[in-house]
């Protein structure tokens, strides 16, 4: 479901791989990369809610991709999941930005419970089934959105767009971390088909109290301003 967190799982043993995927599949959605190369590009979209990253990979290797990752200002929460369990490589995985750190092996409901943690942390997994940011809530169980206790009827891909424009409220966000997040990296869809669905979703929005909030920054991208913000 696209109104689930999004988790990008870089691993370079596809069985664990595709069993992290599987593990977290009741609560995120996640995208899985098995090479130092390919988790760097994905993850540097900054698209994703939380990386799960492994240490020993080839071509990059973990330590390297998250120190690249921060140094250009990346900030997705980032799992550290690795055989390494001495002291010295947990206190380099945090000095590199690190947030959480889970030796192999594991049990899988520790898995879940760290990633969970990371994601409540930073208000990427609801608590309650609800996004909010007045005067819009967001039901993700119902998928239902009201301004002002009013429904407001959404379609498809304008029903995800604003729930990733919640996630990130007063965050400006680039058209194509948009069409990354929404329509993925493989579609074959023009990326001018977000401006299209950000019209939409703002005609569903007009003569609403909420009508002004999404601001174009122009040449990048989209920002769902927060109501003390608009009231500045």
């Amino acid at each position: 479901m696209p109104d689930k967190p999004k988790l990008l799982v870089i691993e370079d043993d596809p069985n664990l791989n595709q069993s992290i995927v599987g593990f977290v599949s009741d609560f995120a959605d996640a995208d899985a990369a098995l090479t130092g190369t390919d988790g760097a590009f994905m993850a540097e979209q900054a698209i994703y809610d939380a990386i799960v990253l492994d240490i020993m990979l080839p071509e990059l290797n973990g330590f390297d991709l998250l120190k690249t990752l921060r140094a250009k200002q990346v900030q997705t929460p980032v799992l550290i999941l690795t055989a390494k369990d001495a002291l010295a490589d947990k206190l380099r995985g945090f000095t590199l930005g690190g947030d959480d750190y889970l030796t192999k092996p594991f049990h899988r409901e520790e898995l879940v419970m760290r990633l969970k943690a990371l994601l409540k942390r930073t208000g990427k997994l609801a608590l309650d089934n609800v996004l909010q940011c007045p005067p819009i809530t967001l039901d993700l169980a119902n998928h239902t959105v009201s301004v002002n206790d009013s429904a407001v009827i959404l379609n498809g891909k304008e029903y995800d767009l604003l729930v990733y424009l919640l996630q990130n409220a007063d965050t400006i966000i680039t058209k194509d971390q948009i069409f990354d997040r929404l329509w993925g990296f493989d579609s074959d869809t023009a990326i001018s088909v977000v401006e299209v669905y950000m019209s939409n979703l703002r005609k569903k929005l007009r003569q609403t109290p909420a009508e002004n909030m999404i601001k174009t920054i122009r040449s990048v991208g989209y920002i769902l301003q927060s109501e003390a913000i608009n009231e500045e």
